[in-house]
């Protein structure tokens, strides 16, 4: 169950320009995005002994091209680093972790209350050294939602990738919701910029066209090549949390937005697979303060 749960939004990423009721469905034409994210993670301790800390850093860009009818087509490529650094008290088992991701997204209006998502995209995850080929997976995300009313629209998802480590396809479902409960409160399934992002829930308060605030929390997971000098050679590392961070978005304009957010990881879990898909070590961290920034350019 945590597996494909914690998989999912590395798809629904792909979709987000797309998918939002937003500023992809007011203008027609090609529109560009430039997105970005830098996030701090303090010291945790392991349960093996010693301590470790991480940064992680994004860039994503691309280019949307949406027609009269409502369909709209992309192209995005994505860029990401995680660079961790463990105490002498504990195990290395890794150190910088890049990650690539190239995705076409595409949607299609079916009917006046109806659309269709649909994603593939290939990525790759690998420790620094690593071929990048050794670290690559596949796969597609799609999806249909409907605009049950003005304030409501909600529809059935569903994903289907490749895994490092693993020769089967995973297929899972997944929701997408979008539900103004309230004026200025906004419930949705969230998405975001970054490797290690899983299915979330985003309760947004909106204060004014400029400011809005919000409550996060999402499971997150990622996978990764090691290289062939650590202590799993050639096996998969696997970093899995679940954060929860509050956040304020300055939107000075309808094309910018910046966003920071402070908060914490739960449920913290490192482990390392040898190249047999073996088991080697599972250890769990303290929870952890996270602190970061965000933004995206639209033109």
């Amino acid at each position: 169950m945590s597996r494909y749960i914690k998989s999912v939004t590395a798809a629904v990423l792909a979709t987000s320009v797309i998918a939002a009721p937003g500023y992809a469905q007011q203008r027609t034409g090609w529109f560009t995005v430039v997105d970005g994210l830098a996030v701090y993670q303090g010291n945790s301790d392991l349960s093996g002994g010693g301590e470790f800390s991480a940064n992680r850093a994004f860039l994503r860009a691309g280019g949307l091209y949406r027609f009269e009818n409502g369909t709209s087509a992309g192209l995005f490529v994505s860029y990401g680093q995680f660079s961790y650094d463990f105490s002498s008290g504990g195990n290395q088992p890794w150190s910088d972790i890049r990650d690539i991701r190239i995705s076409a997204p595409m949607r299609f209006q079916l009917g006046g209350n109806a659309d269709l998502f649909v994603s593939p995209q290939v990525r790759w995850d690998y420790e620094q050294g690593v071929s990048a080929s050794d670290g690559r997976t596949y796969g597609v995300f799609a999806g249909v939602s409907w605009q049950v009313n003005q304030s409501l629209r909600i529809g059935p998802a569903f994903g289907a990738f490749s895994e490092l480590g693993n020769s089967e396809t995973e297929v899972f479902p997944a929701l997408l919701v979008d539900w103004d409960i309230a004026d200025q409160w906004n419930l949705s399934t969230g998405t975001g910029l970054g490797a290690t992002q899983g299915p979330g829930v985003s309760l947004r308060y909106k204060h004014n066209d400029q400011f809005s605030f919000s409550l996060a929390a999402r499971s997150e997971r990622v996978r990764f090549r090691l290289d062939n000098a650590g202590l799993a050679p050639g096996g998969v590392g696997e970093d899995s949390s679940i954060p929860i961070v509050l956040s304020v978005d300055y939107t000075p304009n309808p094309g910018v937005s910046l966003n920071a957010f402070v908060g914490a990881e739960l449920n913290g879990q490192l482990s390392l697979e040898s190249a047999a898909g073996t088991e080697i070590s599972n250890q769990s961290y303290s929870t952890a303060p996270i602190a970061g920034l965000a933004m995206r350019v639209r033109f």
